[in-house]
């Protein structure tokens, strides 16, 4: 395991980023070890473009995401498939019981929570309009739900058997806006036991490593009118009528016939909450500032996926890298001290990495587990665009950076370039570390 050299292009998940559907997959592959890139922004994949191109068409003729890809070529969509695909048999359910049982789950938590939760919930992300009826009927549907969670619950640690199954990551995801959103501590506690299973399963390393930290709601959020006003298509302002009878209601008439009208396409296409994503508005760049580089981070990207480390990939990074418009960090974990078994160290920076998905068009980290189960260390080197800790730029990137020691490099001296060919290849003597390769992660 301590080499690099030869690895073949990983089987790709196709999303955008924080889509509730795709975690599904994301988690399953946390527990059974399946590999999987998840490609939810520039240039990998950018939602509403990338899925309406010929080419991905082609493979998912939806052009919804989640949409997984094989390294050999197959191709799924639906993302209960792709949760099952990238599962194993202890997360599918072992005997034929326990799997009828889990899609027993899986379904209930397509006809059952999807509907009500998608009408509470998307009026307070204003990406439909609040209608008090069908949000009074959606409030005592989720009543059941969690009534029939609550009572399976009471004598149950997890849906299905003695651990955590497809039925707990695909009906705890389907979940996770309810919960976060508009489910106050008034509102689920008569409901203990379907709240304890939910914090028990979102507090799982392998469901931390992909959602992160979890808060539950505080306080029901409302249909805020301005902000779904402020989602809808501009539209031009049709003239003003004077006061009185039906030419007032006519351009109102109007009006509305052409907000019906002209839905833009892509909600024709998304999953219920692609809309909320796509609605959006885009974060400016934080790199925004920064002089056009001669290096290419992508290009060098392509050779280290695809080509030899040593002999291809580390001379093309050092005869085209930019010293002035790119800098070479040295990151190492605070708290080795905590670090426990290997598997759940690993999930420290996975999880890390899933939380940076928007820096990755600007950076490239090599993170390597030192050592053995709670005697272990974790350190990596970062290339990021510009000379400042780019975790700084963004409050996005704020989450886990805090956790690492940082140490700016000088890109042109010898410590450097050992560094980077040491922890670019997983290979050699790691002199400032003192325990042995255990294993590495990309971040690319």
């Amino acid at each position: 395991m301590g080499t690099k050299t030869g690895r073949v292009i990983l089987p790709t998940l196709y999303t955008y980023p924080e889509n509730w559907r795709a975690f599904k997959a994301q988690i399953a592959a946390q527990y059974s070890g399946a590999r999987l890139k998840v490609a939810s922004g520039s240039p990998a994949f950018t939602f509403g473009q990338t899925n309406r191109t010929p080419a991905f068409l082609n493979n998912f003729p939806l052009g919804k995401v989640p949409a997984y890809q094989g390294d050999d070529g197959f191709c799924l969509f639906e993302s209960n498939a792709i949760a099952h695909y990238l599962s194993n048999d202890a997360l599918r359910g072992a005997t034929p019981q326990a799997a009828a049982q889990v899609l027993q789950w899986v379904s209930f938590a397509d006809s059952e929570i999807i509907p009500p939760a998608s009408a509470w919930v998307f009026p307070t992300l204003g990406i439909m309009q609040f209608n008090k009826q069908a949000t009074e009927q959606a409030k005592e549907d989720v009543k059941r739900v969690l009534a029939v969670l609550n009572q399976h619950l009471n004598t149950r640690t997890f849906l299905v058997g003695e651990r955590v199954s497809l039925a707990d990551i695909t009906v705890a995801c389907s979940m996770l806006w309810l919960y976060k959103q508009v489910l106050e501590p008034s509102f689920r506690q008569s409901y203990p036991n379907a709240t304890r299973w939910f914090t028990t399963c979102v507090n799982q390393p392998q469901f931390k490593a992909v959602l992160g930290e979890v808060k539950l709601c505080e306080k029901m959020a409302q249909f805020d009118a301005k902000k779904f006003a402020d989602m809808q298509p501009k539209k031009e302002t049709p003239p003003k009528k004077e006061k009185g009878g039906k030419e007032a209601a006519k351009p109102q008439e109007k009006k509305e016939k052409k907000k019906e009208e002209k839905k833009p396409a892509p909600e024709e296409e998304m999953d219920d909450c692609d809309a909320a994503l796509a609605s959006e508005p885009k974060a400016k760049d934080p790199f925004a500032h920064l002089p056009k580089s001669s290096f290419v981070m992508d290009e060098f990207k392509r050779k280290y996926s695809n080509e030899d480390t040593m002999t291809v990939a580390i001379p093309h990074f050092w005869e085209h890298f930019d010293h002035e418009g790119y800098s070479i960090w040295y990151g190492q974990y605070k708290y080795p001290e905590e670090l426990t078994l290997t598997f759940k160290s690993c999930n420290l920076i996975t999880g890390m990495f899933q939380r940076l998905d928007k820096l990755r068009k600007n950076a490239f980290a090599s993170v390597i587990l030192f050592g053995t189960n709670n005697d272990s260390s974790i350190s990596g080197i970062w290339i990021f665009r510009g000379q400042d800790l780019a975790f700084t730029l963004s409050q996005d990137w704020q989450i886990d950076y805090e956790s690492y020691d940082w140490r700016k490099l000088d890109s042109k001296s010898e410590e450097c370039k050992t560094m980077v060919k040491e922890y670019f290849a997983w290979e050699g003597d790691f002199k400032h570390v003192g325990k042995a390769f255990n294993q590495g992660k990309i971040f690319k």
